[in-house]
């Protein structure tokens, strides 16, 4: 490995002397704000809704009353980077370009990504199961909410695992709206800290260790790279790149933050992409009981499309 990849390690926003916010600056809710505390911005209630408004229009989210100091901080870093003075100023320059590069990095910073390695084990034992029953294929597997790339190398290590000398054919497309998570998971480089709770064995079949200048560093090996096809890919949007019905989804913990409306749609969205009898894994706090029509539950957390 001959890269240390500072892109895993971000520089921290500068150091800044802050001012405390006026007394008038309210919540969402015109009640004073307590959590923000002392701010370097100008924050209203008006700059909160604004976010919230155009956040959900470009992808979906759903920020309740109660995400107004996340959303301060992470929309802040964008005004030190583009040199905004305050939040109104930069909505405003951002809503005038409607097609500018920047609306990337605002859904960046408020995209959520926690993600680990085989999180949810018994997603990847019931995958394994389904991998055993269908040894040649075809499988057309999609990790739509793939982060740092945890949850599709997982995917492909369980089809090396059961399919042996089969698994060489197989492909996953792992996509995801944060173009900055997904250019880490491309490179396939992690700090070894990362792979806590693997097995020796699966650290020596899918890893490689860095040494001197990238000693803590680990990659995954170039046949699990190669498994692996990135794309950015917004759930919200009506062009999805399928020509054949998937067999199989990751969506895990990417529902929770959709309302009610925004899940149903992507959730027939997946249908018409999906093969009858196509298992569609989602996360632990996710339950689709008004979606009966379109999914029924299998095991923990697992649907088959109907």
């Amino acid at each position: 490995m001959t890269s240390a990849l500072a892109s895993l390690h971000p520089d921290e926003p500068p150091v800044v002397r802050r001012r405390r916010a006026p007394a008038a600056d309210l919540t969402a809710d015109g009640m004073p704000d307590g959590d923000i505390g002392e701010r370097e911005f100008l924050w209203t209630a008006q700059d909160f809704d604004r976010i919230r408004t155009l956040i959900r229009a470009r992808a979906g989210i759903h920020l309740h009353g109660g995400k107004q100091a996340m959303a301060y901080s992470r929309v802040a870093r964008r005004l030190r980077e583009t040199g905004h003075k305050s939040f109104h100023d930069y909505l405003n320059w951002l809503e005038l370009r409607p097609d500018h590069e920047e609306w990337q990095e605002f859904v960046n910073v408020l995209t959520t990504n926690l993600t680990a390695f085989f999180r949810e084990p018994h997603h990847f034992e019931m995958l394994a199961t389904w991998l055993a029953q269908h040894p040649n294929g075809p499988w057309h597997v999609w990790s739509c909410a793939a982060s740092t790339g945890e949850e599709p190398y997982s995917i492909v290590m369980t089809a090396h695992e059961t399919l042996g000398p089969q698994a060489a054919r197989f492909k996953v497309l792992a996509s995801d709206i944060d173009s900055r998570v997904l250019k880490r998971a491309a490179e396939g480089v992690f700090r070894d800290d990362h792979l806590k709770g693997l097995s020796e064995e699966r650290l020596h079949r899918f890893f490689l260790r860095g040494t001197g200048v990238n000693a803590g560093l680990v990659r995954v090996r170039p046949a699990l790279q190669q498994a692996v096809e990135f794309q950015h890919i917004n759930l919200i949007d009506a062009d999805w790149p399928f020509q054949q019905p998937l067999d199989v989804v990751f969506c895990r913990n990417v529902m929770i933050y959709f309302d009610a409306e925004t899940q149903r749609g992507v959730l027939e969205r997946l249908h018409a992409v999906m093969r009858p009898g196509g298992l569609l894994f989602v996360g632990h706090a996710e339950h689709f009981s008004d979606a009966r029509d379109l999914f029924v539950l299998r095991g923990k957390t697992v649907y088959e499309r109907l």
